[in-house]
């Protein structure tokens, strides 16, 4: 089943390392379905932004163990994935 641009891109990722890379590399971070490919990743983000992407890099980030109340708790994975774009474009988010 192929999935909507909208549902390929959860959220983009505002860290501090990733407005780091946002203004020295042009690359920019996001929150990304977990079974979706980096060609349905670059096609999402050029559909939605309008740029040329020119590389994407993902990352499968493991759950951490929480402390609560009544005992430990993991946080839920998630797939991240730093897309860089072309020289001459930009994405308003930061």
């Amino acid at each position: 089943m192929q999935l909507h641009a909208t549902e390929i891109i959860k959220a983009p990722v505002v860290s501090e390392k990733s407005t780091h890379l946002a203004a020295v590399r042009n690359a920019y971070t996001f929150e990304v379905d977990k079974k979706s490919s980096k060609d349905e990743i670059k096609s999402a983000i050029e559909k939605l932004y309008n740029v040329k992407v020119t590389d994407v890099r993902t990352v499968n980030v493991a759950g951490k163990p929480r402390r609560t109340k009544t005992g430990f708790k993991n946080t839920p994975e998630w797939k991240k994935a730093i897309v860089t774009l072309h020289a001459d474009n930009k994405i308003d988010l930061f």
